[in-house]
């Protein structure tokens, strides 16, 4: 093709030109200037047509052919300093087999190669060699991403999860709890928290589930104490959810160790779980950590210490962040379908399912809560399964469905031995009596226990007015209630959330006074008469629980709205200098929270094993005996377990009361007829622990005429029957 190059300082070719309608025009349209416009189609497949150059003042007009993939040929701007000759057309891309015709068309026989410069008639193929000539504009691009080796990928990966939000809850949530409940690991061998009554029991129930299982699984519930009763691991919350952990160590000072690891673990887990249920509902990350440490180190939970069963309550919140997580729900953002994930759900399910297997005492209120959940989204799926076409998914559906069934026979199976004893001893079953003795008045709400750093002794007035303060100390902390208020005026829940959060803080307070409101009538006894399994619990003040839960929700919703609040006003600050502080200023509610949270809990050295206990065989009873000094006992036949008369629980069986009587004068004719009847062949007797007990002066006894040995081994003796 011949083009002219116009004289012209302005002449260009190349990408200002006009693009081409398609249409061929034989004769050129003069313009103004007296040059023409010489619009071109390209030949070949596909070629919609050439761009045609503005004219020069002498009429002579510059066009670079240019030769697309996509089949448009294009002309190209050349600069005033542009280097081609009169007669040539310098072409920026053309095909190899590319010819400029003499009528201003280009044929193409071939798909054009971008990058390729030709001059001429016919389009060069680049350098010497064949190659395409490097772009030096290139090295002012934006550099290529590395390519990953697998350690560095692994490394990253790593570093990700490092510094990941969960990771870093986890942590410090941690962190807290060691704190918080410290020193528990400072001697965790040696010593437990509060007392060594109920925690002795406890560390027995973590190593029998342990050893039992690796051993003989298929006598679980009958544990080697309260011989000869069967069902025996059944007489109170068995924590067999802990029972992995069982399964390491042998003795009493490994049960000391596993038992106090456990109780830190308990803590950090109900505050990592709060916290992932306030975000999933759509709390900051203050706000959550907020209702995180709250709900975990509420001053009301340091007079359950002593009972690992409530402590152990964060897989209550977390099976519900998880559920919600999985059904792509939250408070604050309502219900978005596009988030829901089924894995997540099933995974509720299987935590809500192990939360049950730590015991009754807080699992069966949430077993009950979780059916109600199930009938509402019941009722929520029929009303919308014509307006909303799968309103829950078909994989979400089956998570559901199998989760509800690994949950409902998780709770069955453990429900059957607690049927079978309170069938074998209607004595375990509570009355409506015992359930006023532990009722509190709404004082407790206000009153915090001796173990709290805080209020401990400007309370003591006041928990001498409760019949019963162990179990009526009910404060969750006066700054929870201060934020939880705020929350209900000032909050990033909607009004109606924060509603429903308040009608929950006063039912749960309602059903936590027990007979104390309204006599019960239309709270509690309902429940205690009509659902079953309610009436095995003792104290209607755990449901406390609940309340510190949903209070923490109000003032997660207050500190969010509270910290966005401080953003807004650190980023109109000029200058911005003050902003910092400002945001410091948020972790205030979480450290007025964590303040009142500090205990003075008493963590007593526990009496070490007697050496007769790792060599006397079962079955065997050991005096004195009474519901406080059988936990120690259970604990020191940790060793071996060797069947024994001797234990504690939630009540006393009538075989055991029969034999603590029996043998009041023991050794006579009367009570070692009486062991051997039962099965007994070896009483041990602790020397220093006789003095104040009904046994006190058996030691000197004689035995002759009863065909009883005696033995003394160290500071125990030993009579074989």
């Amino acid at each position: 093709m011949t083009t002219e190059q116009s004289d012209a300082p302005g002449g260009r070719t190349g990408s200002a030109s006009r693009p081409a309608t398609g249409d061929t025009r034989p004769d050129a349209t003069p313009d103004a200037a007296g040059g023409s416009d010489t619009p071109a189609r390209a030949g070949g497949d596909g070629a919609d047509g050439a761009g045609a150059d503005k004219a020069a003042p002498n009429g002579r007009a510059d066009t670079g052919g240019k030769a697309r993939s996509d089949g448009n040929a294009g002309t190209d701007k050349i600069g005033p300093d542009s280097s081609a000759e009169p007669g040539k057309a310098e072409i920026a891309e053309a095909g190899t087999d590319g010819k400029a015709g003499t009528d201003g068309k280009a044929e193409t026989h071939g798909e054009a190669e971008a990058g390729k410069p030709g001059t001429g008639d016919q389009a060069g193929t680049g350098d010497e060699d064949g190659k395409q000539p490097g772009d030096p504009w290139t090295a002012f691009g934006p550099a290529p991403d590395p390519v990953l080796t697998r350690p560095r990928r692994a490394v990253r990966a790593v570093g990700r999860f490092v510094v990941h939000e969960w990771t870093l809850a986890a942590v410090a949530s941690l962190a807290l709890a060691v704190l918080m409940t410290w020193p528990t690991l400072r001697y965790p061998r040696y010593t437990l928290p509060q007392d060594y009554w109920d925690p002795s029991l406890q560390s027995w129930q973590l190593a029998w589930s342990g050893h039992i299982l690796l051993t003989d699984p298929g006598q679980l519930w009958s544990s080697n104490t309260f011989f000869p009763e069967p069902w025996s691991f059944a007489f109170s919350d068995t924590l067999l959810g802990y029972a992995p952990a069982g399964m390491i160590g042998v003795g009493p000072e490994d049960a000391l160790l596993r038992y106090n690891i456990m109780f830190v673990l308990a803590h950090a887990l109900a505050t990592f779980g709060a916290y992932a249920l306030a975000r999933q509902l759509g709390a900051g990350r203050i706000g959550g950590a907020v209702a995180g440490a709250s709900y975990a180190y509420a001053p009301w939970l340091l007079a359950q210490a002593g009972h690992l069963h409530i402590i152990s309550n964060g897989g209550i919140p977390l099976a519900l962040a998880m559920l919600a997580r999985g059904h792509g729900w939250s408070l604050r953002h309502g219900y978005r379908p596009r988030r829901r994930h089924a894995g997540w759900a099933f995974a509720g399910w299987l935590v809500a399912a192990w939360q049950l297997s730590l015991g009754f005492g807080i699992g069966l209120p949430f077993a009950y809560l979780l059916a109600g959940v199930v009938l509402v989204s019941a009722v929520v799926w029929f009303v919308r399964r014509r307006r909303v076409k799968r309103p829950f998914g078909r994989r979400l559906f089956l998570a559901d469905l199998l989760g509800g069934l690994v949950f409902a026979a998780v709770g069955a199976a453990l429900a059957v031995p607690y049927f079978k004893v309170a069938e074998l001893h209607p004595n375990a079953a509570r009355t409506l009596g015992e359930i006023q003795l532990y009722s509190p008045p709404a004082s407790g709400f206000f009153t915090a226990p001796a173990e709290s750093r805080i209020w401990g002794e400007l309370h003591e007035g006041a928990r001498a007015a409760l019949p019963w303060h162990p179990e009526m100390t009910l404060l969750p902390g006066f700054v929870l209630y201060a934020l939880a208020a705020g929350g209900l005026f000032f909050s990033v829940w909607r009004v109606r959330h924060r509603l429903f959060l308040l009608a929950g803080v006063l039912v749960t307070m309602a059903l936590a006074m027990g007979t104390r409101f309204l006599d019960g009538r239309f709270t509690y006894v309902p429940l205690f008469e009509h659902l079953p399994g309610w009436n095995g619990l003792r104290t209607p003040g755990r449901m406390m629980l609940w309340t510190t839960l949903l209070l923490g929700l109000l003032a997660a919703g207050a500190v969010t709205a509270f910290c966005a609040r401080v953003r807004e006003l650190a980023a109109e600050r000029v200058p911005p200098w003050p902003g910092p502080w400002l945001r410091l200023a948020t972790l205030v509610p979480l450290l007025l929270v964590v303040m009142e949270g500090l205990n003075v809990t008493p963590h007593p050295v526990v009496p070490r094993q007697p050496a007769v206990m790792r060599t006397v065989d079962g079955p065997m009873l050991v005096l004195p005996s009474s519901q406080n000094l059988d936990q120690p006992v259970m604990l020191w036949s940790t060793d071996r377990f060797q069947r024994m008369v001797n234990g504690g629980s939630g009540f006393t069986p009538h075989s055991q009361a029969q034999v603590r009587e029996a043998t009041v004068g023991f050794p006579d004719f009367g009570s070692v007829d009486y062991l051997r009847r039962l099965g007994v062949k070896n009483v041990v007797v602790l020397r220093d622990r006789l003095g104040g007990t009904p046994w006190e002066g058996m030691l000197d006894r004689p035995v002759d005429g009863l065909g009883v040995t005696r033995e003394e081994v160290g500071d125990a003796v030993v009579y074989r029957l």
